[in-house]
């Protein structure tokens, strides 16, 4: 490892989803670090050739502005088919120095990066390939918990039992069709006829049909409802999650199903149209694991041992970083 007063350095590097940078920032985090973030942002063509296809030129390492100018960093947590050729870009300019940590199945095999992390789910294993039931996050127990010493007002002045209502949108496997958004927005109007407050969450991805209908249904003082029109910084993501009494969440987004399971209180997943059999193993497993079960308009009371795979999957990365640099402080062998 390097010298104690010598920080590790870290990038976290992706095209900026959400879904793709704050898994990463959730693993970097755990394992102490503060990050760099770069995001990429490759033209169409390059977009479409990854992730084995090359970087965009114009952000090559020695281009103005390039997202992978060096120096280049000890660590690089990446995500994100477009992330993709320029961590091994990086990899390969910096002469193997760098230490890659890749989440989610890259598409091209275990080479890929130095460490993989996917979910259980997905079929990609190897010697350097980590699995776990749910995605890392930000959501440590420990956030959790000073959250729920000092819940957000709009959050704390909630009547119990407290519901937080985590909803998606169309995404690559799921729609809301018009019967779907009937179908949840009836579901949602029996839990609140039932005595229950719903503090809502809704994402730049929810139809505008069903947005509509969380309006009418999250009116205040009685209920929240954050508007993704508003400024991000004002999502009481955190004190939501924190104070409630249970989850309705939308299985559109795994991410948001396994940062609900790091709660440790019911979650209940209302499943749109489509779906994909990867999702349906994931929402199987977490069933099987007691965290789950389907919403249907009501309150259930189990219990269950909160998930979360964070700092299992930083502390794999920080062992494996730590063989890395010693070899690269070593050099190759003498002959």
């Amino acid at each position: 490892m390097p010298a104690e007063s010598t920080p590790l350095s870290c990038w976290v590097l992706t095209d900026g989803k959400a879904g793709d940078e704050t898994p990463c920032l959730g693993v970097a985090e755990a394992m102490g670090l503060t990050p760099d973030i770069r995001r990429v942002r490759p033209r169409a063509l390059f977009a479409l050739l990854g992730p084995r296809g090359p970087i965009d030129p114009r952000e090559a390492p020695g281009r103005p502005g390039s997202p992978i100018a060096p120096p280049f960093p000890d660590l690089l947590i990446a995500s994100g088919r477009r992330a993709l050729p320029y961590m091994r870009a990086v990899r390969r300019a910096s002469a193997g120095r760098t230490f890659t940590l890749f989440l989610k199945d890259p598409r091209i095999g275990a080479e890929a990066a130095d460490l993989i992390w996917v979910q259980e789910h997905d079929r990609l294993r190897g010697p350097n390939v980590l699995t776990s039931l749910t995605a890392p996050h930000r959501l440590s127990a420990a956030k959790l918990s000073h959250a729920r010493a000092a819940l957000d007002p709009r959050i704390a002045r909630l009547a119990r039992p407290r519901v937080a209502v985590l909803v998606g949108g169309d995404s690559r496997h799921h729609r809301f069709e018009a019967d779907d958004i009937v179908r949840l927005a009836r579901s949602l109007r029996d839990l609140a006829a039932s005595g229950a407050s719903l503090a809502v969450t809704a994402s730049r991805r929810t139809p505008k049909d069903l947005l509509d209908e969380l309006r009418a249904l999250a009116v205040p003082p009685r209920h929240f409802l954050w508007d993704p029109s508003e400024p991000p910084g004002d999502n009481p993501y955190l004190s939501l999650l924190a104070g409630a009494d249970a989850v309705v969440v939308t299985a559109d987004s795994t991410n948001m199903v396994g940062e609900a399971a790091a709660t440790g209180v019911p979650v209940l997943v209302f499943e749109p149209s489509g779906g994909h059999p990867k999702i349906r193993r994931f929402l199987d497993a977490l069933i099987r694991y007691g965290a789950v079960r389907p919403f249907a308009g009501r309150l259930e009371e189990y219990a269950y041992q909160p998930l979360d795979s964070t700092c299992e999957i930083a502390e794999a990365a920080r062992v494996a970083l730590a063989r890395h640099l010693a070899a690269v402080r070593r050099g190759p062998p003498e002959f």
